[in-house]
């Protein structure tokens, strides 16, 4: 690296958010404006219940197969501009991936160095698992970038090490430099979910439609473009997307990507802590939001570990009640479907009235509600055929107008996901280059027992209420958005709102208590609030309110992705002058 390099800025785009984003991305951040590094985010947790799966099946398998096709087409276009590609592609098999990669290269002719980062598979070490990855961070993807890979693959890693590895390379960075790191994993937690940052799945998405794309500088939010951050040597980093490209960038939707799938103030990861509370964002021009000020701590001295089992499996039957009586129809096919299931009941049963229908309406449909029914078990027959052949029976002995909306199944396998910690050094963290050479990547030193740093307290004094005035009912969303996710079992709601007046008057109204009378499925759970005054946002964790976590589908949301926006629809008294 010369210092030319280090002070320029490094342009790092992401192509992928998921496994199954949008195919034609990673052509389109190569041919839509100048780049450094592209990243690939392929991996959640359900991911890696599916690609265990796949390599129970074929030992070979266990990675991204999208990547290698969309390579297949962009491989040469990303040689021939330098860019260099990072992604977690590997899932269970970053070895395999970096193999299936050179042979592609060496069949398109395309000269490019390929290594992989390996030493998260703990599965050996959790008998019954299917997967068990610990979460490594960035600094094997550094090391493979140091030593000249123009294409690094990775099993588990954070989502933001694929931003914080190749900062680390470029600038030289060491695993002390926690500003500086803690500032590249808010910018990697930004692009981690691709178009999430430009505009996709925004609360206040109706206000860009109205507006059109010129007046906020972006382009058609029907289409997203993807976002790239630049990032300085400080840490410090600008979000944009390629000129032209669909969608747009504020300090809303960059506000709302930071609030998503966190929980306190302190983001811990394998490389560093970032104090989300310390992040500011200004508009720095059309879809470009400058962030600064990030603070960084010591790492914590545990690594996270994803560790999926199978479950048992699951079966449902969705029946349709129409027009007249939908809560006696509902009662009957359930004492039916009872009795039915009596002589070898299924371990979990849920029942679900989900009132879709309206009076006097105008087509079949706006007349029917669903009465959904799902159970579980570790026994395939209990849920499969068991359960079809009680729906089955029922066809012409049960409400009028029976039918249901498919035919139930065999019953399918669902799992279970935890997350247990282990030490730094419980694993065997490896940059594996393009030339065969292993290269140990030490553990993180400087840790520190985030337990015995208390979790910063509200501001104080706290903001003030509004004077007394006149309020109306209105939902919450009017002045509020929102945005929700996972994290194993639990669900996160970030809130933010976009004035200190609407900030003054949300941090007092919406206590833990305002909450779950909101959300009535959290009455019951342990639901905490962490205030974040920078981003005039609070972050609520509902602990349990997923179960077993999304791939049991405890809950008709499982991933409770509209957790927030339901939380938005809910009705409150505002103040007329906040609306």
């Amino acid at each position: 690296m010369t210092p030319t390099q280090a002070s320029r800025p490094l342009r790092i785009g992401n192509a992928s958010g998921f496994y199954g984003d949008r195919f034609d991305a990673m052509r389109e951040m190569l041919t839509g404006g100048e780049l450094d590094v592209l990243t690939g985010d392929y991996l959640a947790e359900l991911t890696m219940l599916i690609l265990g799966r796949d390599r129970l099946k074929d030992p070979g398998a266990g990675y991204a197969r999208t990547f290698l096709r969309q390579l297949e087409e962009c491989l040469g276009l990303a040689h021939e501009r330098g860019v260099r590609i990072v992604a977690n592609a590997g899932g269970l098999n970053p070895a395999g991936l970096a193999d299936a990669v050179r042979q592609l290269a060496d069949r398109l002719g395309v000269p490019v160095r390929v290594a992989h980062v390996e030493g998260d598979d703990l599965t050996a070490a959790h008998p019954g698992s299917l997967a068990a990855h610990a979460y490594l961070g960035g600094f094997g993807i550094a090391a493979c970038l140091h030593e000249g890979a123009d294409i690094v693959v990775t099993g588990r890693v954070t989502d933001a090490a694929l931003v914080t590895g190749p900062a680390a390379a470029h600038f030289g960075w060491g695993p002390g430099d926690h500003d500086r790191l803690a500032g590249a994993v808010v910018a990697g937690h930004v692009l981690e979910c691709g178009a999430q940052a430009t505009g996709g799945n925004y609360a206040f998405f109706h206000e860009f439609r109205r507006s059109g794309a010129g007046a906020r500088g972006g382009g058609d939010l029907r289409r997203p473009g993807f976002p790239l951050a630049e990032l300085h040597e400080d840490g410090t980093c600008v979000i944009t997307k390629h000129p032209g490209t669909g969608g747009f960038v504020d300090v809303g939707t960059v506000t709302a990507q930071l609030l998503y799938e966190t929980a306190g103030a302190r983001y811990a990861g394998p490389d560093v802590t970032a104090r989300l509370d310390t992040v500011r964002l200004t508009q720095d021009g059309p879809d470009r939001v400058r962030i600064e000020g990030v603070r960084g701590e010591a790492p914590p001295p545990t690594l996270k570990v994803g560790v999926n089992r199978l479950g048992g499996f699951r079966g449902e039957v969705a029946f349709v009640l129409t027009g007249l009586d939908i809560e006696a129809k509902a009662a009957l096919v359930r004492e039916q479907m009872t009795d039915a299931l009596a002589k070898s009941p299924p371990a979990d049963v849920r029942w679900d009235l989900v009132r879709t229908d309206r009076p006097d309406a105008p087509t079949e449909e706006t007349a029917s509600a669903l009465l959904r029914l799902v159970v579980r078990d570790r026994d395939q027959e209990t849920v499969g055929r068991a359960l079809s052949g009680a729906a089955v029976e029922l066809a012409l002995a049960s409400y009028p107008g029976f039918h249901v909306l498919a035919p139930p199944g065999k019953g399918s396998p669902y799992g279970v996901f935890e997350d247990v910690y282990v030490p730094h050094g419980a694993v065997d963290h490896v940059a594996v280059l393009h030339d065969g050479r292993r290269v140990p990547v030490p553990p993180a030193h400087g840790i520190a027992v985030l337990d015995e740093v208390p979790e910063p307290p509200l501001p104080q004094p706290l903001p003030q209420p509004l004077p007394s005035g006149p309020t109306q009912r209105a939902p919450l969303g009017r002045i509020a958005g929102a945005r929700s996710g996972d994290k194993g079992g639990n669900a996160n709601v970030g809130v933010w709102v976009r004035t200190d007046e609407a900030w003054r008057w949300l941090a007092h109204e919406l206590t833990v208590d305002r909450f779950r009378q909101l959300i009535p499925e959290s009455s019951r759970l342990k639901v905490t609030r962490h205030p974040l005054p920078n981003l005039r946002a609070l972050n609520f964790v509902v602990e349990g309110i997923l179960g077993e976590g999304v791939a049991a589908q405890h809950r008709f949301d499982p991933q409770a992705k509209a957790l927030g926006e339901w939380l938005r629809s809910r009705h409150l008294d505002i103040p007329e002058t906040l609306l």
